[in-house]
């Protein structure tokens, strides 16, 4: 077997993983930032990793990185030469999110962390729905959840919807709730601080009919997603289909639960699937799909 280096890049951080013929080894680095190039970081970031581990030689890389959609594996290739790599496979990490949850089996993976992306495999053809990014989609995704909240939030402190525990718990963070769009419109990592925010949201469902409502829409939001990419690669069918859910908001039990209710209207039988694995997994199993597999298609594939 070729000394591999399966690598899952994501905004908050790389893992790196190398094969061989003794036993794997894995090491953690810094994220990707998605509105730089990505070949030139992976490049970095994979050039340390092997000066700090000399007797990791890989003959193939395998990346899945966030961010990713039309990079050039030749770039990443190039910048490797001397590290004695002949072949890289690069693609995005909803791909490798998908072999590391389902392996190489027809079926969907949802994953709503921050954001939010689903995708298919089908017999001949894949999909892929939302994770259009917080401006323009990831429905149903922590940061969906928080900005919703956090509406309710204003609206009940306004006065022009009915009262929430939510303004409350805004105002924990926010002491005063009439400046908290500005500090949040200056602070650089207001993504993420909305994301933050589904955790209360979550903690106050069971009491709390707002949050409640939250969360129910946006496993409502997931599900559709799942229904979608489902029908878009033929696999819609009396027959469940293999669906695996992954990421932070499925840590919630209510999302979960509505979430399975709402397929189960769909497929009467319906249950989730058990992730495999994760996408450092999946990295891995880049290397050995098969030359009709659907998934070939959104790779890209360089040979020294």
């Amino acid at each position: 077997m070729a000394a591999q280096l399966a690598v899952d890049a994501g905004q908050s951080s790389t893992r790196y993983r190398y094969v061989s013929d003794t036993p794997a080894s894995e090491v953690k680095g810094p994220g990707v930032v998605t509105n730089a190039p990505l070949p030139e970081q992976l490049t970095a970031g994979i050039q340390a990793v092997l000066d700090a581990h000399p007797d990791w030689r890989p003959e193939v890389v395998a990346v899945g990185s966030s961010g990713n959609e039309d990079s050039d594996a030749g770039v990443l290739l190039d910048g490797l030469a001397d590290r004695g790599v002949t072949r890289v496979i690069l693609c995005h990490d909803s791909v490798t999110s998908y072999l590391g949850a389902l392996g190489t089996e027809v079926g969907c993976v949802i994953a709503a962390g921050t954001g939010t992306i689903c995708f298919a495999v089908g017999p001949n053809t894949t999909a892929r729905v939302d994770g259009w990014g917080h401006l323009m989609g990831d429905a149903g995704s922590a940061y969906w959840i928080g900005r919703t909240a956090l509406e309710a939030a204003l609206r009940g402190f306004d006065g022009r919807r009915q009262m929430t525990a939510l303004t409350a718990a805004m105002q924990e963070e926010f002491p005063n709730l009439e400046t908290a769009y500005l500090e949040l419109q200056a602070d650089p990592h207001r993504v993420q601080r909305v994301a933050s925010f589904a955790a209360k949201v979550d903690a106050l469902a069971a009491s709390d009919r707002v949050a409640g409502n939250i969360l129910d829409k946006a496993a409502a939001h997931l599900s559709e997603a799942v229904q979608a990419a489902i029908r878009r690669v033929d696999l819609q069918s009396s027959t469940p289909p293999r669906v695996a859910a992954i990421g932070g908001v499925f840590d919630s039990h209510r999302v979960v639960n509505r979430f399975t209710d709402y397929l189960c209207l769909q497929w009467p039988t319906f249950a989730l699937t058990e992730p495999l694995g994760a996408g450092i997994d999946g990295a891995q199993r880049l290397v050995d799909l098969s030359a009709d597999h659907p998934l070939l298609e959104k790779l890209s594939v360089a040979h020294a």
